[in-house]
């Protein structure tokens, strides 16, 4: 390496390593008293030029004490997360993969690849902003050499480029994307002197072992000049480095009661409201209705004295209990109260045709709530019904009970509302399933044939009741005659 490239690498190196800082004086005719103390907490003037008492400074340290805590009580990983308006000064090394393509050299002179690998050592400033968002700045050199002589190039980098990261954890991950410039010094019989603009983009994680000081990986690619050809070379990166993370500590505000009430903020319903206990609001009036809440039985809904809740629905009837005349009993118009059944005959004083006389519940007009008897011709229909006969040990009616049949369906058809039930009866001569079984049949047969001439199926049930209900001996002809019957009966339900 020539003595001009060992004077720059110097002059480079310690650009890097010895940082800068500028102090003014103070303005002409003036004049300056105390001392300028750097530490942990910041600038702090001594004296008393801020006005600010010891009992605020010990305040002050009570809450960074806190907010340290807090800090320290949350999850391993979530402690020392990326914080805005942070700076961080960084050194590294690594090493450099360079393109064997990469056209940095002094354009007289003859073509000849760099070395692949070359060690790199550098630093960097950048300034977070925003959490998850900064910008930094960073230089670098890397000795090289040519691959074909051995030649020593000292090569020197500088970007400037935003970092965007995630800022939730202790272990950042992160991307970059950056522009800035290329250069070489060397001698002649390596490749001259030169500098190329440079486009680099790459990504990396940080870890942060404790709130200032972290470690960092950084991968990037590097888009400079090819040496032939209208393409780009493409160079690597791989570096490690230390980072020094400065800026604001975590802050904590001193608890502060803002309505002075005695109740801590945090502890505080109404923080802008003087209150008491046990909320640390004002007794108010949440509903309006002029009853204080600590006195009002029902604080939410506006109500009436004597004890501030809205008049009630005791019944759930839609009638309010101060013009319901019926309050414990769910009623309808026009009071509120219950329909009422006078006469106790079932039938609600506004259906009953009587309301002082009961319903005679006889299958006759039952629902019109009057006394009443069953008129004499339907009176014809009920019991056994003589004229109605069938073939023996058959359900098949005979000719013969056609005129009585007839006179049934008119009676039935002239008095609509009458329910009546079938019942068919057998003598006890035979097995008694078979009784059962024709008697049924029989009554069946009588149904049909009276909805056949007009009468609704749904007004007539029928029933088999075999040789169980005898109303005769069954040890005489004349007995088990009467025996085997039809019978109607008037259904009253």
């Amino acid at each position: 390496m020539n003595q001009l490239a060992i004077v720059r690498s110097l002059a480079l190196l310690a650009a890097l390593g010895v940082p800068s800082i500028a102090m003014a004086g103070p303005e002409a005719g003036g004049s300056a008293e105390g001392s300028v103390t750097l530490g942990s907490g910041g600038a702090e003037a001594d004296g008393k030029a801020d006005g600010k008492s010891k009992a605020d400074k010990e305040a002050r340290k009570a809450a960074r004490k806190e907010a340290i805590e807090a800090e320290k009580a949350k999850p391993w990983i979530k402690r020392h997360a990326p914080r805005r308006n942070s700076w961080e000064l960084g050194v590294f090394g690594g090493v450099g993969v360079l393109s064997r393509g990469l056209g940095l050299r002094d354009d007289n002179l003859p073509f000849q690849r760099y070395g692949r690998v070359a060690p790199e050592i550098g630093a960097r400033f950048g300034y977070y902003f925003l959490s998850f968002m900064g910008v930094e700045g960073e230089l670098g050199v890397l000795p090289a050499s040519a691959a074909g002589t051995g030649d020593s190039a000292l090569m020197y980098t500088g970007r400037v480029q935003p970092i965007f990261q995630l800022p939730f954890w202790r272990i950042v991950p992160f991307a970059s994307l950056g522009v800035g410039f290329l250069g070489v010094s060397s001698d002649d019989t390596a490749f001259g002197n030169d500098l190329d603009f440079l486009f680099s983009y790459g990504g990396g994680v940080k870890f942060h072992i404790t709130r200032n000081i972290g470690l960092r990986f950084d991968i990037r690619q590097n888009l400079t000049e090819k040496a032939i050809g209208d393409d780009v070379s493409d160079s690597e990166e791989y570096l490690l480095g230390l980072v020094v993370r400065l800026g604001p500590k975590p802050k904590a505000k001193a608890p502060s009661d803002r309505d002075g009430d005695g109740f801590l903020d945090q502890d505080d319903a109404c923080p802008d409201q003087s209150g008491v206990e046990p909320d640390g609001c004002p007794v108010g009036d949440s509903d309006g209705d002029g009853f204080l809440d600590t006195e009002d039985k029902c604080p939410t809904e506006a109500g009436v004295a004597p004890d501030g809740c809205p008049v009630g629905d005791s019944d759930g009837d839609g009638f309010l209990d101060d013009v319901d005349a019926c309050p414990e009993e769910s009623g309808v118009e026009p009071d509120g109260c219950p329909v009422r059944d006078a006469d106790g005959d079932g039938i609600l004083d506004d259906d009953d045709k009587c309301v002082n006389e009961p319903e005679t519940p006889n299958g006759y007009q039952d629902g019109d709530g009057c006394p009443d008897e069953v008129p004499e011709e339907v009176k014809k229909f009920t019991g056994a019904i003589k004229g109605i006969v069938f073939e023996t040990g058959k359900a098949d009616i005979r000719k013969r009970s056609e005129k009585t049949l007839q006179e049934a369906a008119k009676v039935l058809a002239e008095y609509p509302d009458i329910r009546v039930e079938i019942s068919g009866h057998t003598d006890s001569r035979g097995k008694h399933d078979d009784n059962m079984k024709l008697s049924a049949d029989r009554a069946a047969a009588v149904k049909s044939w009276l909805v056949d001439h007009g009468i609704d199926a749904s007004r007539i049930s029928t029933r088999g009741a075999g040789p169980d209900e005898p109303v005769a001996t069954n040890d005489t002809k004349s007995g088990r005659a009467e025996n085997r019957r039809i019978e109607f009966k008037i259904l009253t339900k």
